[in-house]
């Protein structure tokens, strides 16, 4: 696997609902456990053999630079794709120069996740699609009856039930031709992508995490982690 697809970090963001801890730290580099957040998946990605990875930085981003030079104990090859304004989750892309294969591998720089890369990859190549979208599931519980009505008038009560949604879980897989439809230099998030590549009749497929995954993005999903780390295997 590690012959045939690229890696990309993306790590520009400023994390500011986890402001004060960002104000002086980028989100990647807070510390779960004894290390950053980013380095579980840097760890994780070198286990799969995965060890040239660009990561796309801008808000202190030369914290993270600092960082991997000096730690950097499964020799990867980093390639910081540096943002001269902030592009969205998937904008800096568009800034790689020399891609080495068809295929490319994203995941946002804030996860906490144990995810089988070599299972989503080839679960991606069997299906012979344009991109693949990783998900989890959420649950959302109601907790009365539903009353439907149809022109003003009770048409339906159905008891209380649940509904579960697949949710976007920030890591995807492209074909290199997708990056095509990234624009220069503008802002432009993965749904972004996403909607034009739908728009283009492109095949996407998703792919459900079973396994552990977190978005840290709150100081509630941050505590949450501190707890979690202690009892994961990574």
């Amino acid at each position: 696997m590690h012959n045939k697809i690229d890696v990309v970090i993306m790590a520009g963001g400023k994390g500011e609902r986890l402001m004060p801890l960002t104000k002086n730290t980028p989100k990647p580099l807070l510390k779960v456990g004894n290390k950053p957040i980013i380095e579980y998946s840097t760890d994780l990605l070198a286990s799969y053999g995965l060890k040239h990875i660009h990561i796309s930085i801008n808000y202190l981003g030369e914290q993270l630079i600092a960082y991997f030079r000096d730690h950097n104990k499964h020799h990867i090859d980093f390639n910081f794709i540096q943002e001269t304004k902030h592009l969205g989750t998937i904008g800096a892309l568009k800034l790689l120069e020399n891609l080495k294969n068809d295929y490319i591998l994203v995941m946002n720089a804030d996860l906490l996740t144990n995810i089988n890369i070599e299972a989503i990859f080839n679960d991606f190549i069997l299906k012979q699609v344009d991109a693949l979208i990783a998900t989890v599931s959420y649950n959302v519980a109601i907790p009365h009856d539903v009353v439907e009505t149809k022109e003003g008038f009770v048409s339906n009560l159905r008891e209380k039930h649940s509904y579960t949604y697949n949710l976007n879980a920030g890591i995807y897989i492209f074909k290199k031709a997708c990056l095509n439809f990234i624009p220069e230099n503008t802002f432009f998030d993965a749904t972004d992508l996403i909607e034009v590549l739908l728009a283009n009749d492109k095949k996407i497929t998703t792919y459900p995490i079973l396994d552990y995954w977190l978005d840290i993005g709150k100081h509630d999903d941050f505590k949450k982690a501190q707890e979690d780390i202690k009892h994961l295997n990574f």
